[in-house]
């Protein structure tokens, strides 16, 4: 999404960047900063510079209704959720830095896009956690495929809801003309997230956050 503060009206607008601060604000609380090592927070950056350039391989029919990869389930995957709001924040102070999003509308993009996207993972995460068997394939399907598709949906949805509440478009002509193009491309990252993720615990297990081979592969001699 790439939704307009004009959409909103400015006291809108004003609220959700102050709300979208206070939220940042506790999530950088809440991470350990201490604790994380220095590969861990030069694979951060060098996330954050990747999914930049997603964002910026978009498309989009009409004001507000743009379409690209979000990468937010990769992010909650590898950091955490704290850690991956802040990142997708940083994300969109870039964009706005380059002139290719609206400094007013940042707050109302982050509550309508990041925000849902990475509690939708989370909650997958947490979910899987607790009903589904401990494996691998578990992880990289469920948590990876399904979420990471699951994740951009729930923020399109998100954001159609908000411009059909604000008068921007009519609630039927949004489900006609861009929820399915939405439901596509949720395809396109769900393939994305779990391909990367399934790579990065091969090669790289230590930068995914949420992969414990103790639990998930059983600390088996062999296992990787």
């Amino acid at each position: 999404m790439d939704l307009s503060a004009l959409q909103f009206g400015a006291w809108l607008s004003w609220l959700a960047g102050a709300l979208a601060v206070a939220l940042l604000a506790l999530a950088a609380c809440k991470v350990s900063w201490r604790k994380l090592d220095a590969s861990a927070l030069n694979a951060w950056m060098g996330a954050c510079v990747l999914d930049l350039a997603l964002w910026l391989l978009r498309g989009g029919l009409q004001p507000g209704l743009s379409f690209h990869l979000l990468g937010a389930a990769l992010f909650a995957l590898l950091m955490g959720p704290w850690l991956a709001l802040l990142a997708l924040a940083m994300v969109q102070l870039a964009l706005a830095a380059g002139g290719q999003a609206e400094w007013l509308a940042l707050g109302v993009n982050w509550l309508l896009t990041a925000l849902p996207a990475v509690a939708v993972t989370t909650g997958m995460l947490a979910l899987a956690r607790r009903f589904l068997p401990a494996h691998f394939f578990v992880y990289v399907f469920v948590n990876g495929f399904l979420a990471g598709g699951a994740s951009l949906f729930a923020a399109a949805l998100c954001g159609m809801l908000a411009l059909a509440m604000a008068g921007a478009y009519p609630w039927e002509a949004l489900l006609d003309d861009a929820l399915p193009y939405y439901f596509l491309l949720s395809w396109s990252e769900a393939f994305t997230t779990g391909l990367l993720l399934a790579v990065l615990i091969v090669y790289k297990p230590q930068w995914v956050a949420t992969f414990d081979d103790g639990y998930y592969l059983g600390d088996k001699p062999g296992n990787r």
